[in-house]
C-alpha cells in the first residue's frame, strides 16, 4: 500500500523515503476505514488539525459516531472492547512521528492477545481519548 494515495505517511510525501513506518501508518489508515466503512480521510483531517487538548469539535466525536452505519451495533461488551482496542491500534499506527508508531511486529503481537483498554459503551469513548490512549505510548525504532 505505501505510495497509494489516502494511505500515504505525511513523512514520505517530504522525504520520499520508505520506512517500515510508512506501512504502519498505512495499516492504520486501514484499520481505520474497515472500522468506518469508509476512507477515514476526513475524520484524520480533523484529528490532526486538533491538539490533543483542544477543539470541542473534535474532542465530541464519539467512536459510535463514526463506525461503519451498514452492520449492526455491537451486541455485547466483548465485541465493544474488541471495537475499542482495534481503533487504539490503528490510532498509535496514525501517530504524526515515526518514532512513535509502534513497529508492525508489535502489533501483530498485540493483534493475538488482545485486551480491553477502555470498558466503557460506545457513546461513551471519545476519538480524543483513543487517540491518546496510553498503548504503544513509547513508540519504537
Amino acid at each position: 500500500m505505501v505510495g497509494t494515495y489516502g494511505y500515504i505517511a505525511p513523512e514520505l510525501a517530504y522525504t520520499m523515503v520508505v520506512t517500515e513506518k510508512c506501512d504502519v501508518y498505512s495499516f492504520g489508515v486501514l484499520a481505520l476505514e474497515i472500522l468506518m466503512g469508509k476512507h477515514p480521510g476526513e475524520l484524520l483531517s480533523t484529528l490532526s488539525s486538533s491538539s490533543s487538548s483542544s477543539s470541542s469539535c473534535a474532542q465530541s466525536v464519539m467512536l459510535n459516531e463514526v463506525l461503519d452505519r451498514r452492520l449492526s451495533p455491537p451486541r455485547n461488551q466483548k465485541m465493544i472492547q474488541d471495537i475499542t482496542f482495534v481503533a487504539v491500534v490503528a490510532f498509535a499506527c496514525l501517530r504524526t512521528k515515526p518514532k512513535s508508531r509502534p513497529t508492525m511486529k508489535t502489533v501483530s503481537q498485540e493483534l493475538l492477545h488482545i485486551q480491553a483498554p477502555i470498558a466503557l459503551p460506545l457513546h461513551e469513548i471519545s476519538l480524543i481519548e483513543l487517540k491518546n490512549h496510553e498503548m504503544f505510548m513509547g513508540g519504537e525504532d
